[in-house]
């Protein structure tokens, strides 16, 4: 008679669980981890983004809201490719942080190295929404 791994329910058990977690996609399990430092003319946002490329990643500035938003594409629709297991699907996050001084989106600037955003605010007055680009 042979016996059964008690293991292996234990593993299946928490696979269902990971599988009920992701279905709670909101901020606290998705969101963009960001430092904000105040500098006497500018803020600097930076935000951690790994496994995003530069051209997924979308900056809006509204007056003094940033809000960061990324979204990249599951690899599954490949042609060919047979998965035992797949946990990197399609995911989008977003994070809008709202800052104590008008900021000035001309002279923002925004870079993206090694998985790491980093959005220099230049303090000012306006009003109108600006889309940031990033170098």
């Amino acid at each position: 008679m042979s016996r059964r791994n008690p293991f292996d329910d234990i593993n299946r058990m928490f696979e269902e669980m990971n599988e009920g977690f992701r279905a709670f996609d909101t901020q606290l399990t998705r969101g963009v981890p960001v430092d904000v430092v105040d500098r006497e003319d500018a803020y600097v946002v930076t935000a951690d983004l790994p496994g995003y490329e530069k051209e997924d990643i979308d900056i809006r500035l509204s007056g003094a809201t940033l809000t960061i938003s990324a979204t990249r594409e599951s690899e599954a629709d490949e042609e060919g490719e047979n998965y035992v297991r797949q946990e990197r699907a399609t995911e989008s996050v977003s994070r809008t942080l709202r800052l104590p001084d008008r900021l000035d989106g001309g002279a923002t600037e925004a870079s993206y190295n090694n998985g790491v955003l980093t959005v220099t605010l230049e303090k000012a007055s306006g009003d109108e929404g600006d889309s940031i680009p990033i170098e």
